[in-house]
């Protein structure tokens, strides 16, 4: 175990990517516990960012896991979102990590719809900047081309460019540098196996513990 988060506590929401064990609530939950920070984290499949702000009921379930503990498998109603006040004041991070992008990218759409994206990520840099907590936005992975999402590289590069601008005071981690496109094994064009989530999820874990990120969060 290294050392290089002792002393933060690290709120991680996210959508699909972060609702089934294996995915990045267990790889990258994992990876930022083993750098020595204490980890919540809760995700809600199929929801966009600004969901985050309210109660909000996935379509697809969803999943929390408290520091150590294991992956707790949410279903049908129990599948919602908890209000990011709520969240804030409950575990007190110092740092939150937002893991959204493939669900808002609209894969299946001619054109991606910018102005609804805007205003979910909005909804949610707002409730950062109200709660003066720091942030890091996670964009979305390559994946692969087709399955049933639909992906493709151009919409997926298109997404992440914008988010890139709109995020702010949310530090943006781009997925795209951290692979090559196809790399990581996709079941479905959007989420990856267990070798897959777990090279995402120490990419992650390596870009947040640089100096570049540390120096934005308060302790």
């Amino acid at each position: 175990m290294s050392a290089l988060l002792a002393g933060l506590t690290v709120l991680i929401i996210g959508d699909s990517h972060m609702s089934t064990p294996d995915y990045l609530i267990t790889t990258l939950h994992d990876d930022l516990m083993s750098k020595g920070a204490v980890v919540y984290s809760f995700g809600a499949c199929g929801v966009a960012a600004g969901d985050w702000m309210v109660k909000s009921q996935s379509p697809c379930g969803g999943a929390a896991r408290i520091k150590d503990g294991p992956v707790e498998v949410k279903t049908g109603q129990d599948a919602m979102t908890r209000p990011f006040n709520e969240l804030v004041k409950t575990y007190k991070p110092n740092l939150v990590v937002v893991v959204n992008g493939d669900t808002m990218a609209s894969y299946a759409a001619p054109e991606l719809p910018k102005t609804w994206i805007w205003q979910q990520v909005s909804r949610l840099t707002k409730g950062v900047k109200n709660n003066a907590v720091g942030c890091v936005w996670v964009g979305p992975a390559w994946g692969t081309e087709g399955g049933k999402f639909n992906k493709t590289f151009a919409r997926a590069k298109e997404m992440s460019g914008y988010l890139s601008e709109i995020v702010a005071p949310c530090t943006y981690i781009d997925s795209l540098t951290l692979s090559k496109p196809g790399e990581w094994a996709s079941s479905d064009g959007q989420h990856f196996d267990l070798a897959g989530y777990k090279a995402w999820g120490a990419a992650i874990g390596n870009a947040i513990s640089s100096p570049a990120v540390l120096q934005t969060i308060k302790k």
